[in-house]
């Protein structure tokens, strides 16, 4: 499958203008987006994630078999970044998603399944609806909880967001489990289908 970095933003200016569609992926820093899209796109390293967690101020717009891009926004809620770092993202990121941008589709928030859903993520699955974005959820890193506490977690925590049952979905970018899910609302809002490293659709 044809991926690249087709465009790294630090405004508006530099956003695509071909009309392509878009998926945004958010969530905190440390949550585990680089490794996901990697996993969506069957790719290793295309997506990096900054040594210094919390730095990245740019958009990356990843464009998959030339017809779509997934949309990399700055992670979020990192400690160790300043408070002035963190005012500095925000009128990037909210550049892009508000406005009515019509190319975008579609988002994706990611939220770290060890330490579930906080006030950051529930604001955040609001403003999206708020401003009329079709918003989904994952949890990532499903593979470092025990099954018992999986299982409980995925009863109580799915109840906390302001999604329904189909719109959140439970991965694992090192095992792959989990990810037609997302597969499946990338294919929905785009018309493009990812497919695993061997070829198959990542659709089930």
């Amino acid at each position: 499958m044809k991926a690249e970095l087709a465009h790294d933003a630090a405004g508006a200016a530099q956003f695509p203008g071909d009309g392509l569609p878009e998926v945004a992926v958010a969530g905190r820093s440390n949550v585990g987006k680089s490794s996901f899209i990697n996993a969506l796109l069957g790719r290793r390293k295309l997506a990096r994630s900054s040594t210094t967690p919390g730095k990245t101020r740019r958009i990356h717009f990843y464009r998959v078999e030339e017809r779509a891009y997934l949309v990399d926004l700055p992670g979020y809620g990192y400690a160790a970044v300043g408070r002035q770092e963190r005012r500095g993202w925000r009128p990037l990121v909210e550049s892009y998603l508000r406005g009515g941008r019509a190319s975008l589709r579609g988002a994706i928030l990611l939220i770290d399944s060890r330490r579930g859903p906080q006030r950051e993520e529930l604001d955040l699955l609001r403003w999206l609806a708020a401003e009329g974005i079709d918003a989904r959820a994952v949890f990532t890193k499903s593979d470092k909880l025990k099954a018992a506490a999986l299982a409980e977690r995925r009863a109580s925590w799915a109840e906390r967001l302001p999604l329904p049952g189909a719109d959140i979905a439970w991965v694992s970018s090192r095992s792959g489990r989990g990810l037609a899910e997302p597969g499946r609302w990338i294919a929905a809002w785009t018309g493009v289908t990812l497919r695993r490293p061997d070829g198959a659709p990542l659709l089930n």
